[in-house]
């Protein structure tokens, strides 16, 4: 007759083995979830990239503004004028962008407002928004 300790054993090794089985399904099964931007074909997919792009051109717009933030203030830290900053102005006029691109792209997801196309709607204007924002930040560094 085993021991209660050595069934708890088994039991527990049993479970251990289910749980890593478990878990590597699970691996499988979200690797190939992971859709196919060039192609997709479900609104599922569609609106997974659109969100994946807006977190592209996220990235790059803060790159952007992180790049001319800096630029800015060392531009105000060798400047002998002690009126208002270039790079709060900056920092100003991003909050109001910002507030103005969410406001806007909520109005664009309005035009599928509660169906399944509402998220890539106001993902895809956030994306777009956010590329030209970019675009307007390196331009405005160049005059720099």
């Amino acid at each position: 007759m085993r021991s209660k300790s050595f069934r708890f054993l088994l039991s527990g090794i049993f479970l251990l083995g289910v749980a890593l089985n478990s878990g590597f399904q699970f691996s499988e099964a979200h690797a190939q979830d992971t859709p196919n931007c060039a192609e997709p074909t479900t609104q599922s997919e569609m609106t997974e990239c659109a969100g994946l792009d807006y977190e592209k051109a996220d990235g790059e717009l803060n790159a952007e503004y992180q790049k001319i933030r800096k630029v800015l203030k060392d531009r105000d830290k060798a400047s002998d004028d002690s009126s208002d900053s270039a790079a709060d102005a900056l920092v100003a006029s991003q909050r109001a962008w910002v507030a103005f691109r969410d406001a806007n792209c909520e109005v664009a997801g309005f035009q599928a407002r509660g169906g399944s196309m509402e998220p890539m709607l106001v993902s895809s204007c956030l994306a777009d928004m956010s590329r030209k924002r970019s675009e307007e930040l390196r331009n405005l560094s160049e005059g720099f």
